[in-house]
């Protein structure tokens, strides 16, 4: 059985993750997203990982758990053998490749599948995200269905 993970902070859910997801979960029977807990967040780990589930309820072999500490350990622990990773430009490509290298340093046995970002998609990252909503500007047309008003939620009450 083919699994893979999908791991990432996903701060928040952008709709390029969603497309390399979506993706993924017509080529592997089984797809985990790995929403990494991390303490340099605008959104908790919860709150991400729900906002993550929400959008992909409609994908029924896409799950979305949390996770804490190495990917690779993690992917062995969920059985999964492949890392998904989104690749946007040269730049993506060049951490990506390096951290690619060490995951198979580490586990071997768990290889690493580069997805190239739709093109509509190539310009949309969660940071550029979270700066515009920042601003106010409404994200709504580059996020899955809820995340623009989760977006103006919580930075309202950081105002």
């Amino acid at each position: 059985m083919s699994v893979a993970m999908y791991p990432g902070r996903f701060d928040p859910v952008t709709n390029g993750h969603l497309d390399i997801v979506t993706r993924a979960s017509r080529v592997f029977e089984r797809v985990i997203v790995g929403v990494a807990e991390s303490r340099s967040t605008l959104f908790t780990t919860d709150e991400r990982s729900e906002l993550f589930c929400e959008a992909v309820k409609h994908l029924p072999n896409v799950s979305v758990i949390v996770l804490s500490g190495l990917t690779v350990e993690s992917a062995r622990k969920y059985g999964a053998n492949v890392l998904v990773r989104g690749l946007r430009a040269v730049t993506d490509f060049h951490a990506e490749f390096d951290m690619a290298l060490m995951n198979r340093k580490m586990a071997g046995d768990v290889e690493s599948v580069f997805m190239m970002t739709a093109v509509e998609h190539l310009f949309i990252s969660a940071s550029r995200i979270r700066e515009l909503a920042g601003f106010g500007r409404d994200v709504s047309d580059l996020v899955p269905p809820g995340v623009n008003d989760a977006l103006r939620r919580k930075l309202e009450g950081q105002r």
